[in-house]
């Protein structure tokens, strides 16, 4: 069927909305958990890059003069908080302290976590509690102490970190399983009361990347085969290529994007 002339000039409008300015952070402001070191340090230096400034709570002080460096090296500010996120009303600090520093947050990255790997019979009831608190306890309360104020200012994005287990039940890390499957319904949740308030939630699933958690399993020759056996692209991840992804949820060009669960694996969820 033909289209109209007012269908035309509808679609010609729509088209010519679309701004490469949309994948810009120009202005913006974005608190990274746990962005000193590790995927967080290549998410908070992604920020800086497209334009953010960047705010980082850390449990200790390892890696902030090099995250500083990367950061102001690109024009950008950035500001530190040490703080345990797993003490309670920790959350609405973090949040407070970056108003205060920055006058407005407009992302909230929550990307920090650890991992216990055992055998699921030798796996010890005080590593389950210290996983669940940071990888999913921590998440909620950053998300409920930041949506407080995207509420007020009618925008802003979260990005929660999962994982490939997310999907899948793994080996050696039940707590890690269970955390990484709750932040995938966190962020559902989110998205789907949040979405009224222009709020976007979505999740980034990082597959195999070469990082210090991921250090024991490469080293583990069989382990290791297992998994580029199963990866179309044939080899692990560098952190960088987690960054652009980062970037892409951060800003405009996804605001149609709510409550996603992205892979960023390789294609290993595919085999």
């Amino acid at each position: 069927m033909a289209q109209s002339k007012e269908e035309i000039e509808h679609n010609t409008e729509a088209l010519d909305q679309f701004k490469m300015d949309w994948y810009s952070l120009d202005g913006k402001v974005a608190i990274i958990t746990g962005g000193n070191t590790g995927l967080g340090q290549g998410y908070a230096v992604a920020m800086a890059e497209a334009g953010a400034d960047v705010f980082i709570p850390t449990f200790g002080q390892q890696g902030w003069d090099e995250t500083r460096a990367l950061i102001e090296k690109r024009g950008r500010k950035v500001e530190f908080m040490d703080v345990d996120l797993t003490k309670a009303g920790v959350a609405d600090e973090v949040v407070a302290k970056a108003m205060e520093l920055f006058g407005h947050v407009d992302i909230l990255v929550n990307n920090a976590g650890m991992i216990k790997r055992n055998p699921i019979l030798e796996s010890k009831d005080e590593d389950w509690d210290k996983v669940i608190a940071i990888n999913l306890s921590a998440v909620y309360h950053m998300s409920m102490a930041v949506s407080r104020e995207f509420a007020k200012q009618k925008s802003g994005k979260i990005i929660n970190i999962g994982s490939m287990l997310s999907f899948q039940g793994g080996k050696y890390i039940p707590s890690y399983t269970a955390a990484k499957h709750g932040v995938a319904g966190l962020t559902k949740a989110f998205a789907s009361e949040m979405g009224a308030y222009n709020v976007q939630v979505n999740a980034i699933a990082p597959g195999y990347i070469k990082t210090a958690n991921t250090a024991p399993i490469r080293a583990d020759k069989s382990r290791n085969d297992e998994i580029l056996g199963r990866i179309p692209a044939g080899h692990w991840a560098e952190p960088y290529e987690l960054m652009g992804i980062s970037v892409y949820l951060a800003g405009n060009a996804s605001n149609y994007i709510n409550g996603a669960i992205i892979p960023v694996d390789g294609g290993y969820l595919v085999r």
